[in-house]
């Protein structure tokens, strides 16, 4: 019960920061898939590098563990790709489409219902997709630090200094 509490509390904390940082925003989705406002990456970027540190602090602490997925190449882009083009054509992603539907716009709907259809579609698929797609590429579960050799400190220091430098250049760009 402690870890749905702690599931809700995070899930309301993420779609607060959503909604204050304005990425929910029709304008600011089409912004980011046009290359031209980068809020939603910023944002993004930001979320990713904050979790990397916390969970990677956790882990050495021995407070949490690593469950890493595999990675397969052959889901990855067809995935990628569905996701993509369904972001394109809604101008949500599945989050910021709860997140609208949070904020009474109703068009968030068409993102709600097409995560369930493509989850029934791929559940349905996923016998023939085992034996196909889900095998092109298999690497296994890896990490990027397994896969240099070295201590997942570097990697995480070094992605944060590119990610503030990518803040910067997007800064100077107006961006």
């Amino acid at each position: 019960m402690k870890m749905l509490i702690y599931g809700i509390i995070t899930g309301m904390l993420f779609g607060f920061l959503l909604q204050r940082g304005k990425v929910l925003r029709y304008d600011k989705q089409l912004g980011a898939l046009r290359f031209f406002d980068m809020t939603i990456v910023k944002f993004m970027l930001s979320s990713v590098l904050v979790g990397m540190v916390g969970v990677y602090f956790l882990k050495d602490l021995g407070m949490a563990t690593l469950s890493v997925k595999q990675t397969i190449l052959g889901g990855n882009v067809i995935g990628g790709l569905i996701f993509g083009i369904g972001w394109g054509l809604l101008g949500y992603c599945p989050g910021t489409s709860l997140g609208a539907v949070g904020e009474g716009r109703w068009d968030g709907l068409w993102g709600i219902l097409g995560m369930l259809v493509g989850a029934a579609l791929f559940a349905e698929a996923y016998p023939g997709l085992k034996a196909t797609v889900l095998t092109w590429g298999n690497f296994g579960a890896i990490t990027l630090p397994q896969v240099i050799g070295v201590n997942h400190w570097l990697i995480i220091i070094l992605f944060i200094i590119g990610g503030i430098l990518l803040f910067r250049w997007f800064e100077k760009k107006g961006l």
